[in-house]
C-alpha cells in the first residue's frame, strides 16, 4: 500500500509524540511479534526492506516534507537492523534531509543488546536522538505470561545503556496488564523498575483488548479479568505513588487512557495523585468506553 508516494506497507504505528515526523518505513513488522497482547503487526511478517525502495522514500521526503524537522523509522523495532544498514539510513538522512533535527525509533532490550556500547554511541552521532523502548511491566512473571522478549532486569539494562550512548529514553507501560488479579503488583514492580531505568518520559497506555490476539482469547475464556475504569485509575495511582524519577515526564494521555494526565517529576507529582484521588472519588469526569482508542 502506498500512502503519500511512500512505500508505507500495512498499518503503520508510531508514537503520539512523532505525530509530525517524516514516517520511514525500513523494516516490515516487529522482530520478535510474539507478544500476547500486541495485535500491532497482525497485518505482515518481519522483514528488512530493500536498499532501493528506502531510498526512494527518502528521495520523495526530500521532495515534499522540507517542513518536517523529524524523521521516524518505523516498523516495530528498527534497531534490529545491522549496524552498517542502519548507518547507510542515517547517512542518506543526513545527505538527503539535512533540515532534520532528529530522527527516532523503537527499540528492544534484544536489539540494544546486539549492540556494544560503542555502537549505540555511533548511532547517536550518526542522529538518532531518541528511542522508544516498551517496559510494559516489571514484574517478571506478568512479563513471561505476555510472552514478552527479556525480564525486567535485562530491560532495565539496555534502557540505562541507551541513556549512557546519550538517547533521550521514552518508556512505555501498559495499565491493566496484570489483570485484575495482579493489578496493584504489576503498578508497583513496574513503578520500581521505571524508577532503576530512570528514563526522560514514560508513556502509560491502558490495556485495549485486540481480537486475534493470545490475551483477547484468554479474557473470552474468562481467564483474564481486565480492570474497569477505577481499576485503571489505582492502578496508574499507585504506579506514580511508588515512582521515583531525577527528572521527566510521565504521560497518561493516550487516546486508550480514561483520565490523561502529564505529570512533570518529580515537582508535580503530588498534584497530578490528588488529581486521581478525585478522579477516584467521582469528582472527575473520564472518558467513555465509546472515545478510547488503541
Amino acid at each position: 500500500m502506498v500512502l503519500s508516494g511512500m512505500d508505507h506497507q500495512g498499518m503503520i504505528i508510531r508514537p503520539p509524540s512523532e505525530a509530525g515526523s517524516i514516517l520511514l518505513q525500513v523494516t516490515l513488522g516487529c522482530s520478535h511479534g510474539k507478544c500476547a497482547f500486541c495485535g500491532a503487526y497482525q497485518d505482515k511478517r518481519f522483514g528488512i526492506k530493500d536498499r532501493e525502495t528506502v531510498a526512494r522514500d527518502i528521495a520523495f521526503a526530500a521532495a515534499h516534507c522540507r517542513s518536517q524537522r523529524r524523521v521516524f523509522l518505523c516498523d516495530g523495532d528498527a534497531m534490529i537492523l545491522p549496524m552498517p544498514r542502519l548507518l547507510e539510513i542515517l547517512e542518506d538522512i543526513r545527505r538527503e534531509l539535512p533540515w532534520v533535527t532528529r530522527v527516532g525509533t523503537y527499540a528492544s532490550a534484544k536489539s540494544l543488546r546486539m549492540k556494544s556500547d560503542d555502537e549505540l554511541r555511533q548511532l547517536r552521532e550518526a542522529g538518532i536522538g531518541i528511542v522508544y523502548m516498551g517496559l510494559e511491566s516489571g514484574d517478571d512473571a506478568i512479563l513471561k505470561s505476555m510472552n514478552k522478549n527479556g525480564d525486567s532486569a535485562d530491560i532495565i539494562e539496555q534502557g540505562r545503556r541507551a541513556r549512557r550512548a546519550g538517547f533521550k529514553l521514552n518508556v512505555t507501560v501498559i495499565n491493566g496488564l496484570g489483570g485484575v488479579e495482579h493489578s496493584m503488583r504489576h503498578a508497583r514492580e513496574t513503578a520500581r523498575a521505571l524508577s532503576e531505568m530512570d528514563p526522560d518520559q514514560i508513556g502509560a497506555l491502558s490495556l485495549m483488548l485486540v481480537p486475534g490476539t493470545p490475551l483477547h482469547d484468554l479474557w473470552e475464556r474468562g481467564a483474564f479479568v481486565l480492570p474497569d475504569a477505577q481499576g485503571m485509575l489505582a492502578e496508574i495511582r499507585e504506579m506514580l505513588a511508588g515512582l521515583h524519577l531525577t527528572r521527566g515526564l510521565f504521560l497518561a494521555n493516550h487516546a486508550s487512557n480514561y483520565l490523561p494526565i502529564k505529570v512533570r517529576l518529580p515537582s508535580g507529582k503530588q498534584a497530578a495523585l490528588a488529581e486521581l484521588d478525585a478522579a477516584l472519588d467521582g469528582a472527575r469526569a473520564l472518558k467513555s468506553e465509546s472515545s478510547r482508542r488503541l
